[in-house]
């Protein structure tokens, strides 16, 4: 009898090698060359030693730096610079425990010279700001309340003036005509992002300022309202963003429950198709392939029908260009063109997936059994369905950690004082200190000078390097971030390795197969994983710095520039997807054989290449089913979410929040539900990989004969290898 799973004539699947061939291709040595087959090899080597020990030593003195950074960063850094606004002298408006704990707003002393091109250069209005109680709420100047005499209307002028301005009676001295203590005048304001700006409003078309479109500007003289509409334009130039966060924000805590309960919905239906492609797994298939047509086919009739009720409404006509960017998504969804651009997309992404199921019909029929085998080893170590909960929670870790140092690093300057002048003086710009700043000869050669806050900085060695700490701060999360995937992947990994090489499942397999693995991991390769995870963070980093540079060289006119950087963009990019799959096998054949990851990436890569049909037709179709899954899922929650946000579902109109941007909630839900679906199908796919590796593994070490047998199980072999297995012979028969 000839070998086990060869009749029914030559398979695609077999290797085109006689058995003696395949009795000494099996594993390698450190020079690549060939070794003799090992008759006790049963899976994961247990007996193994530390590989790549200099990059795990390299690894835990960069986190000793890195801990060492973020402690730096966090004597020196004041995250309250982000939060409070700043007044001229450098203290935080609001700020509990400070003289200005009850004085949460920052008033303009002159609004009008933020309209100065300074602002743009310095990020500062050249004109006195103080922390106030509240924002002004009717119009006066200085000469009105001094004139008046009331103490009612000089004591709320002083609220204005700066804290050292105590006596009343010097109001209208030339000290204040200068706007250095108190202001010109005061004009009712609002507050926006806790600044005061004028409460300036539009009637029929006209500016204005409670009724009036002039305003006595202190001095004697009458300005027009668009001044000071000017002034507050530059001074909000980085307001509008923050308006536009406020109103995010203010969705999301009116919509977080609800965004909750769509991504438990995800969850749910998840967990649900997961488990049922356990002990379905070839129906869920069909039945998610045929839900993901319809699904897109519901989408395109429901844009075409609403693409055709536009048709003549009033302002449906215009294009998206010349409507331009608008905060507000609803905008797009009257216009035609708009449903026409989502019918056509969705009709070629229709098209492309039915073209893939037609050719690769009969592929899937063997990515279906590959992934039935794969259901069978998740099922036997279901603790492999919440271990991605734990690689999500270091990951959570390092973000954390890279944000909280960044924004102290970035936060960690001194407060930089300047001179700010008017008119023409041989000192501005210049640094200054406010406390001798009123003795020095600046006030006497340039009358008119302040000595404002302007930004923070340092003249410091810590602060000459913030840069570069800065960088060592992105470069770690990267690596640390890699490394936290890798760890993850090999553990799995091992786990799933360990269930194949099992030669009667599951009697064969470990008590506790994921923490074995991950014990190994941790233990033995620690280095080899920095060593991967090295790799990428390099070429992810050199990515981040052409990002920078293609953002610097936008405004510059040298189309070569351009064109070399986009080049090196796209190389990059491709290099770092090849780095991740060569590295994503090379830590499965870490799981099993116990290798440096040079020796290990070499075999993986040798092997695949071995075996790239097999790659492009089980390896690759798997994950185009696995991308079906979750977009399956991605559609069907942000379809629901969809109509629940926009009140299209009539049961639960009254229940949905009312929305400043209903598109918030929606995207949080389908950006949340896919990170949920990829990690219950990553599971998935690391199973997949590992069980095709070892398979090609497998093929390569046995012939199906007595002495040989292989380790697949039956069903899977009965596809793969297009053979009528004894059951006698099989790995798993013996069981």
């Amino acid at each position: 009898m000839g070998p086990v799973g060869r009749g029914g004539g030559g398979s695609p699947f077999l290797p085109s090698r006689p058995p003696s061939e395949l009795f000494f291709h099996s594993s390698f040595t450190s020079a690549g060359t060939p070794q003799k087959y090992d008759p006790t090899f049963k899976g994961p080597i247990y007996d193994r030693g530390c590989t790549d020990i200099i990059c795990c030593v390299l690894l835990v003195i960069a986190i000793v730096g890195y801990v060492v950074v973020g402690v730096v960063a966090w004597t020196h850094g004041d995250p309250r610079k982000v939060i409070y606004p700043t007044d001229s002298r450098g203290q935080f408006c609001g700020q509990q425990g400070t003289p200005n704990e009850k004085k949460p707003f920052l008033f303009y002393f002159d609004i009008v010279k933020c309209a100065s091109p300074l602002v743009l250069l310095e990020f500062q209005c050249p004109t006195t700001q103080i922390c106030v109680s509240k924002c002004p709420d009717r119009y006066l100047t200085y000469l009105s309340a001094y004139g008046s005499r009331a103490a009612g209307e000089l004591e709320y002028y002083r609220h204005f003036c700066v804290p050292e301005f105590k006596n009343l009676q010097k109001v209208g001295s030339v000290e204040v005509l200068k706007d250095k203590e108190c202001p010109a005048m005061i004009i009712p304001s609002t507050p926006l992002a806790r600044r005061c700006f004028p409460a300036i409003r539009a009637k029929k078309g006209v500016i204005m300022v409670g009724n009036e479109t002039t305003y006595d500007d202190g001095h004697g003289h009458r300005r027009n309202v668009t001044e000071l509409l000017e002034g507050a334009k530059k001074a909000n130039v980085v307001l509008e963003t923050r308006q536009l966060a406020m109103k995010i924000f203010e969705d999301y805590t009116v919509s977080w429950y609800w965004i909750i309960i769509g991504l438990v919905i995800a969850m749910v239906a998840s967990f649900i198709f997961i488990v049922l492609l356990r002990f379905l797994a070839g129906i869920m298939v069909w039945v998610m392939i045929v839900m993901v047509i319809l699904v897109l086919g519901y989408g395109i009739f429901h844009c075409y029908m609403e693409y055709a009720k536009l048709k003549g409404e009033a302002g449906s006509d215009i294009s998206l260009k010349d409507l331009g960017f608008q905060t507000d998504l609803r905008v797009y969804l009257h216009l035609r063109q708009t449903w026409l651009a989502f019918m056509i997309i969705l009709c070629i992404v229709e098209v492309v997936i039915i073209l893939l199921l037609v050719f690769l019909r009969k592929r899937i029929l063997i990515a279906i059994a590959l992934i039935k085998e794969a259901s069978r080893a998740v099922g036997h170590i279901m603790m492999s369905l919440l271990f991605p909960l734990c690689t999500f929670f270091l990951l959570c870790l390092c973000i954390a950690y890279w944000a909280s140092t960044a924004v102290f690093l970035s936060t960690s300057n001194e407060a930089i004082y300047k001179v700010f002048n008017e008119t023409a003086c041989q000192f501005s710009g210049q640094t200054c200190k406010p406390e001798t700043f009123n003795v020095s000869n600046v006030t006497k050669l340039c009358p008119d000078a302040q000595c404002l806050f302007a930004f923070y900085g340092g003249e410091t060695a810590y602060h000459k390097y913030l840069i570069i700490l800065q960088f060592f701060n992105v470069f770690m999360f990267f690596w640390l971030a890699n490394f936290v995937i890798a760890l993850g992947q090999v553990t799995l990994a091992g786990a799933f390795a360990s269930y194949y090489w099992a030669f009667k499942k599951p009697d064969d397999m470990p008590a506790f197969p994921l923490f074995s693995a991950f014990g190994r991991a941790l233990r033995y390769h620690t280095g080899s994983l920095a060593f991967g995870s090295l790799i990428l963070a390099i070429i992810q980093v050199i990515r981040v710095i052409l990002e920078y540079l293609d953002h610097r060289l936008k405004a510059a006119d040298n189309k070569f520039a351009k064109f070399l950087l986009s080049c090196l963009k796209c190389c990059f990019w491709c290099l770092e997807k090849f780095i991740k799959f060569l590295n994503r096998n090379a830590y499965i054949m870490i799981a099993v054989y116990g290798t440096n990851f040079c020796t290990s990436a070499r075999n993986a890569f040798s092997l695949l290449m071995r075996n790239i049909i097999r790659v492009a037709v089980l390896d690759k179709v798997t994950d185009f089913l696995f991308f079906l899954g979750k977009l399956l899922i991605v559609g069907s929650v942000g379809i629901l979410a969809f109509f629940f946000f926009t009140q299209r579902i009539k049961l639960v109109q009254d229940t949905a929040p009312p929305l400043n941007y209903y598109w918030v909630p929606i995207l949080t839900v389908i950006v949340g539900s896919y990170l949920i679906a990829h990690g219950f199908f990553s599971v998935y796919g690391m199973c997949v990989d590992t069980l095709f590796l070892c398979f090609c593994e497998d093929l390569e070490r046995n012939d199906g004969s007595p002495e040989r047998p292989y380790y697949m199980s039956p069903e899977l072999s009965e596809i793969l290898l297009k053979g009528n297995l004894e059951p006698s012979k099989s790995a798993d028969s013996q069981g």
